[in-house]
């Protein structure tokens, strides 16, 4: 087949798959596998290439597990950068998904998008703070999309909660407390082969914080997402209660928000019992409401003057796009679904800049700034820590 120039690609762009590329997710891999569901799960997007693992060897093997052409399977993303800005305009990656351990989130990001491709990045952003300014200096000279799979606010419940708040019904936010408690690394599991506890408790790999980078910048976008407050100063105590780690797997903060509101965000890892009880809860002066993760589907207003309220996805009353809900009510969307909402409105913008028009405003993915934003919460936060449980600033840029 004849390549096709950019503008006749540009112009079928809307009639057929977005292709993507992966790095990471290869084989052991838990949060690559989600990421290939969320992204193929509405028919609009396919893999077709990827550098899957750090190792040449094991990145090929699971591209042939993956039906990925031999080809366009790689040994390093950096091979796969060169390679892939290579290929004609009618072959050409749409986007790249970044599946990998934290350390290894801001190099092939600055690459790829300074390669000109569009680029999906898990959470947290990058290791730190300095990374994450410098990636939304590439960002913003690339002009590419760039999103950022906090994946809860894919969740049709925590859609219509930002609703209830942006529409005024709890009044103005008095008090947010958000938790996320885990308990799979109650024991030192990270010793006996465990490759997801053994990356994310080794700091060069996680980063400054643990268990506060892994699931406090969850809560952390919970909170910001749903209340649009911002915080302003935060006290934060960590502790490492598992013997020889050397990250935290427990952690407490105060917060201050802009405008008065204060707050109370927790996030554990050694919960034992816990499995992912993430919620968020908020109080207005009218109102207030409660979201829990294991409990995805449904969301509780509380008034003052009536009774508490259930409110269902899928439901006529929920205010949220339908395009955010795939099956009737009764039948319950969660985990993937979420996901899958961040990569439906991902792809509404990688269309867009495909085709060469402005991305549009109204997409609802995180950003580059919600990414920057986690990173200067998690540095603060061990900055708190670190002083004995001082009040610090949050940094506004």
């Amino acid at each position: 087949m004849a390549a096709l120039g950019n503008d006749s690609a540009r112009k079928v762009s809307s009639q057929r798959k977005l292709r993507f590329g992966m790095i990471g997710g290869g084989q052991g891999a838990f949060i690559g596998g989600v990421h290939r569901i969320a992204a193929i799960m509405d028919g609009q997007a396919e893999l077709v290439a990827g550098a899957f693992s750090s190792t040449p060897e094991k990145s090929k093997a699971s591209g042939r597990e993956l039906f990925v052409d031999a080809a366009r399977a790689y040994g390093t993303y950096q091979e796969m950068a060169e390679a892939e800005a290579q290929r004609p305009a009618h072959e050409r990656l749409d986007f790249i998904a970044i599946v990998t351990p934290n350390h290894q989130h801001f190099p092939p990001a600055k690459l790829f998008l300074e390669k000109g491709f569009n680029v999906v990045c898990d959470k947290p952003v990058t290791l730190n703070v300095k990374e994450a300014r410098a990636l939304k200096r590439v960002v913003e000279k690339s002009g590419k999309v760039f999103a950022l799979t906090h994946n809860y606010t894919g969740n049709v419940m925590v859609k219509q909660a930002r609703e209830l708040v942006r529409k005024g019904k709890l009044g103005k936010i008095r008090k947010v407390v958000a938790e996320y408690p885990q308990g799979w690394l109650s024991s030192a599991i990270e010793q006996s082969g465990s490759k997801q506890a053994d990356w994310r408790t080794d700091p060069k790999r996680t980063g400054a914080a643990g268990c506060m980078g892994d699931i406090g910048t969850h809560a952390e976008n919970l909170v910001t997402y749903i209340s649009g407050l911002r915080i302003s100063e935060l006290c934060a105590d960590l502790t490492t209660f598992v013997p020889g780690r050397q990250v935290d797997d427990d952690g407490n903060v105060l917060l201050r928000f802009e405008g008065g509101a204060k707050g109370v965000l927790h996030a554990s890892q050694i919960s034992a019992g816990d499995e992912n009880n993430a919620n968020i809860r908020i109080w207005g002066t009218k109102a207030s409401l409660e979201w829990y993760q294991e409990h995805p589907n449904e969301l509780i207003v509380k008034y003052p003057d009536q009774p508490r309220q259930i409110w269902r996805r899928g439901n006529d009353y929920v205010q949220v796009p339908g395009h955010f809900t795939r099956v009737p009510f009764g039948h319950p969307e969660g985990y993937l679904e979420a996901f899958g909402n961040i990569y439906q409105e991902v792809f509404r913008a990688v269309r867009a800049e495909v085709a060469g028009k402005k991305i549009p405003k109204n997409v609802d993915y995180p950003t580059i700034d919600d990414g920057l934003e986690g990173m200067q919460f998690v540095e603060a936060v061990v900055k708190s820590s670190a002083k004995g449980a001082r009040w610090v600033k949050m940094p506004t840029a």
